[in-house]
């Protein structure tokens, strides 16, 4: 056998001892990478894949003294339970309608304060906005109620006697056809120059030289926000919708529950508050589980539905 056959029939023994150092080679050459994905990865797998697990809670009658293994099994007795709810269907009403309220006035906000942004020019004035702008974000949803009785309270509130004017002589907090108006504005005033952040940085990665090339053809702001700044924003604007819908039943447990008085319950009663009742307050653990498990299927179909119709129309999605 010559040294060129031999060199063939040992090329294949060669390779797959090649092939099976491969993935190791790969891992210690980018080992610094590796680490730094640890957090991350291990934050998901402890806190959002192994609490899964506790989703069969839903459909037990649990008892945290026997435990998961010693609990009874009733089938769908919860899910039966949570739709014969007298109240349920106030309660779908008011999370939806204020998780479309948020969707529809709160979330083109952020894309509008960041567009504006993006055309100061004076960089000192423009980080002063920006700061401003994201310090709300930073106060505790029990700061920002104290600040919005301090406003709004019918004795010493500084809008006291405009409201009191308009007929809310209980005081507008007390007034259940205000309640999600003030979720929504007072959202908006925390939340709107922080979650610009992602849009300003989204506008930030578009190429100046596209602008340049547009003012070249004559084009004036109008037309390179349509051209430019819009197609640039669209793929950031599309994942966060497609997020926000995902979660449309989830409207802000803190927000509301800081909110919500007894005179607003009509308007103000979620899903989130509801199972915080009957969950923490009344140790009914295996409902407050059917409740996320089907807040999560909900939100899983409408993602999936969503995204779907994103692809058709714009040509982006999350997958």
């Amino acid at each position: 056998m010559t040294t060129t056959s031999l060199a063939k029939a040992a090329r294949p023994g060669a390779e797959r001892a090649a092939a099976g150092r491969g993935p190791w080679r790969y891992f210690l050459r980018h080992r610094a990478f590796y680490i730094m994905l640890a957090p991350g990865l291990l934050y998901f797998l402890v806190f959002k894949y192994l609490p899964l697990t506790g989703s069969f809670i839903a459909f037990q009658d649990f008892n945290i003294f026997k435990g998961f293994s010693g609990s009874e099994w009733v089938g769908l007795k919860w899910f039966r339970q949570l739709f014969q709810y007298p109240n349920f269907g106030r309660l779908i009403e008011n999370t939806l309608i204020i998780s479309l309220y948020q969707i529809v006035f709160a979330f083109p906000l952020p894309i509008l304060l960041a567009l504006m942004l993006n055309e100061v020019r004076q960089m000192a004035y423009k980080r002063i906005v920006q700061t401003v702008l994201y310090l709300p974000h930073f106060l505790s949803w029990t700061i920002v109620f104290g600040l919005s009785y301090m406003l709004l309270s019918p004795t010493n509130g500084l809008f006291a006697s405009i409201f009191s004017g308009m007929g809310a002589e209980g005081g507008i907090l007390q007034q259940s056809e205000y309640f999600r108006p003030i979720i929504i504005i007072s959202g908006i005033w925390k939340e709107m120059g922080w979650n610009a952040i992602i849009f300003i940085a989204a506008l930030a990665g578009i190429s100046p030289s596209l602008y340049e090339a547009a003012k070249m053809d004559g084009a004036n702001r109008w037309k390179q926000f349509l051209h430019i700044s819009l197609p640039g924003l669209l793929p950031a604007i599309m994942i966060l919708l497609l997020l926000k819908i995902g979660h449309i039943l989830d409207s802000g447990f803190e927000q509301i529950y800081q909110f919500l008085t007894p005179a607003a319950f009509e308007t103000g009663d979620v899903l989130d508050t509801y199972t915080y009742r009957v969950g923490i307050l009344q140790g009914q653990y295996s409902i407050t589980t059917a409740i996320g498990l089907f807040k999560s299927v909900i939100g899983f179909v409408l993602l999936v539905i969503a995204n779907r119709v994103s692809r058709w129309t714009t040509g982006e999605g999350i997958y």
